[in-house]
């Protein structure tokens, strides 16, 4: 610990024997430092943080998306620091007091856009900071500046944002109205050719539709009638089956007594009953048809016991299940018959369209090429108009019913102290720096010389005994120069300390006029 205080002793010793030398660089290096950082010019900035809040009822009604909202601020957000947003900052700034051609121009769009940072903190709030440091420009100047850049990115962010989009629909508008004008003019040319087409080819093309259309159509047709003829010709059939096996009189009793029916009597209302019920075209599996036989079989087993006369007398009368079933044939009869000749005539229309299609096969091609066109076109024209309808309807929602709000949470702010640089602590760092530079340049040049400062130094050097050593004595009048040497030299420690303390307080007192 001795050898250690020993040589702390020395160096402290070695450095105080050169304090001038320590002094004078101390003083150099912080007065040369201390213009480099009073030169620095201060950097004043100023931030605002806006809300987006995006709402709509009708969004999901007529297509006003959150999502594409989204992406649109994400894309303003983007270009907020285009050249041409940055011209429209200078201009509506102090900046444009000092601007004078383009090239000073573009010079002041490219310092704010190093000096403009745009952020988004969260999904629906962004941050806006501006620094402002021309050197032209006072302390003052600067804090208002950077005050007033940042306002005039908010209002530029919120009108990129509101009228962002009715441009765009203006525009879509403006474009779908060019298209539809376009479209409604080829289809009336389609229009007039296809009826230009229709009256040049009359006689080939009648009725509606192509050629080939009206065959497939009137061989449906044809299938049709043939299927309700073969159906219509069968239930002829059955019911001229059903009329030969029905009498056209019947034998009705006539008795002398109080009246009365025998066997035979309700035999023949029996089978008039089957008849009728035949006729309405009951087959032999209905349950009434078989019940019908059932009753008839047993009055035919007591007809056949019933005596001849059985003290009755009969006469003939019509029969009303066989006038029935005439009038039903009649009926059938006509209606095979018409359908016959709808069968007949399909069948010549379909010969009269077979030979025009062999004699002008091109035409059915050319007015189908006509009609697909025709249609192509016209859907094309609906579509076009429903797509303009719906960005109109969306373009009053979004313009007429706030659905995208701004609400600026915190208005730019007014710097009242520098961002950069931190001027105290430049000074400090300096005058520290160069109290230590001037300690170390001394205890260098001391370990540069060859002397010994002490007995035991020089021993160990020169490997000789050493007898002893002289103090030095100084005079009376060597004490009093080295006491006003040494009063110089405190005033000068005490002079860099009073420029570094007056530096700060000058410091101070600007930040106190900017605020």
């Amino acid at each position: 610990m001795n050898g250690l205080y020993d040589e702390f002793r020395i160096a402290v010793h070695s450095v105080w024997n050169r304090r001038w030398i320590a002094l004078g660089i101390a003083w150099g290096f912080c007065l040369l430092g201390w213009l480099v950082v009073a030169l620095v010019p201060n950097s004043y900035e100023s931030k605002a943080r806006v809300f987006v809040q995006m709402q709509s009822i009708l969004s999901d009604k007529v297509g006003v998306d959150s999502r594409e909202r989204k992406k649109n601020m994400e894309r303003v957000q983007e270009t907020l620091a285009s050249t041409i947003n940055l011209e429209k900052v200078v201009r509506g700034t102090d900046l444009n007091l000092s601007v004078a051609s383009d090239r000073e121009l573009a010079g002041k769009v490219e310092m704010l856009r190093k000096n403009i940072v745009i952020k988004s903190e969260k999904d629906n709030l962004f941050e806006i900071t501006a620094n402002s440091s021309s050197s032209n420009l006072s302390d003052a100047q600067n804090a208002i500046l950077a005050r007033e850049i940042v306002q005039k990115m908010i209002d530029i962010f919120v009108e990129e944002n509101l009228s962002g989009d009715r441009d765009e629909t203006t525009q879509t508008i403006k474009f779908l109205d060019g298209q539809l004008a376009n479209r409604e003019k080829k289809l009336q040319e389609a229009e007039q050719k296809r009826v230009q087409f229709e009256m040049e080819n009359l006689g080939l093309l009648p009725g509606v539709g192509s050629i080939s259309q009206r065959m497939e159509a009137s061989r449906q047709e044809l299938r049709q009638v043939e299927a309700q003829l073969s159906q219509a010709s069968g239930s002829l059939a059955a019911l001229n089956g059903q009329l030969a096996g029905t009498p056209s009189t019947i034998a009705t009793p006539v008795f002398g007594g109080a009246g009365g029916g025998g066997a035979r009597a309700k035999l023949a209302q029996a089978q008039s009953n089957l008849a009728s019920a035949r006729a309405r075209g009951w087959t032999d599996g209905h349950p009434d048809i078989t019940a019908m036989k059932n009753e008839i079989a047993a009055l035919r087993v007591q007809a056949a016991k019933e005596p001849a006369g059985g003290g009755a007398s009969s006469y003939r009368t019509p029969n009303p299940a066989y006038s029935s079933l005439q009038s039903m044939r009649a009926e059938r009869q006509a209606s095979v018959a018409a359908l016959q000749a709808r069968k007949a005539a399909l069948q010549a229309d379909m010969t009269q369209l077979a030979s025009q299609q062999t004699l002008e096969p091109g035409v059915a091609a050319e007015m189908s090429r006509i009609n697909r066109d025709h249609e192509v076109l016209k859907d094309q024209y609906n579509k076009l108009l429903a797509d303009r309808e719906q960005i109109e309807l969306r373009g009053q929602v979004e313009t007429q019913t706030d659905s995208v709000k701004f609400k600026v949470i915190d208005p730019p702010s007014s710097p009242r102290s520098p961002a950069a640089p931190n001027r105290p602590l430049l000074l400090a760092m300096v005058l520290f720096a160069g109290i230590g530079g001037g300690i170390g340049s001394a205890f260098a040049l001391g370990q540069l010389q060859t002397s010994y400062p002490t007995a035991a130094k020089l021993e160990k050097a020169s490997g000789l005994p050493v007898v002893g050593s002289v103090s030095q004595v100084l005079t009376k009048t060597q004490r009093e120069i080295r006491k006003k040497k040494m009063r110089f030299f405190y005033g000068a420690v005490g002079s860099l300390v009073g420029i570094f303390s007056l530096l700060m307080v000058v410091e101070f007192v600007q930040r106190g006029m900017v605020a």
